[in-house]
């Protein structure tokens, strides 16, 4: 490899952990911003989307550590993790949503998260955009594959800001838990894919020495 490939290489390795850190920090602002709106509209949808970001903080986690060339055993375990973390989503979820649906719970209208969602499903498509284009410019599947979970988490994010939307302009409040439904599907197919579906992190190629 030429000093320029490798220049050019350290160059989207630079420009994946940035994408990477941005996703952290939104999402940790997230989990703020979203419990207390979830808190104070009592919405199931946006208590869920709030773990999910917490659930997404992992999952860029296992990437950083992946670019920055950890042991294959420690990405195992932090994706057995994460997968744990998804399964106990879903159970809350599932629960939370049917319980809401049978006892007719009206969650009330919440400005904040209709406004924090909507950014979200902004944020997470472009971030979505950079990782797809930068894994496939490094030829790194671990990158590429994050890069399609923020993805779904910009839709999520549109799945609840729908639902939300929909308590408050026609009073539908049926759609919050409907969404909480959403992403019960999301995390069980998530968990499918860690647990049944082969999906230990395939490793990438050394990072070259710039000598």
């Amino acid at each position: 490899m030429t000093s320029t490939d490798a220049d050019a290489r350290e160059e989207l390795l630079r420009r994946g952990f940035a994408l990477e850190y941005a996703t952290l920090g939104w999402n940790v602002a997230g989990i703020l911003v979203l419990a207390y709106a979830a808190a104070s509209a009592g919405s199931v949808a946006l208590a869920g989307f709030g773990l999910d970001s917490l659930i997404e903080i992992g999952a860029s986690t296992v990437v950083i550590w992946e670019l920055s060339v950890t042991g294959e055993d420690r990405r195992r375990r932090a994706l057995r993790l994460i997968g744990v973390g998804f399964a106990l989503l879903a159970l809350y979820l599932l629960v939370q949503s049917t319980w809401v649906l049978a006892t007719g719970f009206r969650p009330r209208h919440s400005a904040l998260g209709i406004g924090w969602t909507a950014g979200t499903a902004v944020v997470m498509f472009a971030l979505a955009r950079g990782k797809a284009r930068t894994g496939a410019a490094l030829g790194n599947s671990v990158l590429t594959t994050e890069g399609r979970v923020t993805l779904i988490d910009g839709l999520l994010a549109a799945a609840v800001l729908l639902g939300l939307v929909l308590n408050t302009t026609a009073g539908w409040w049926w759609a919050d838990p409907a969404a909480g439904y959403v992403l019960v599907h999301y995390a069980a197919r998530e968990v499918r894919e860690i647990f049944l579906g082969g999906a230990a992190v395939p490793r990438h190629e050394e990072r070259p020495s710039s000598q």
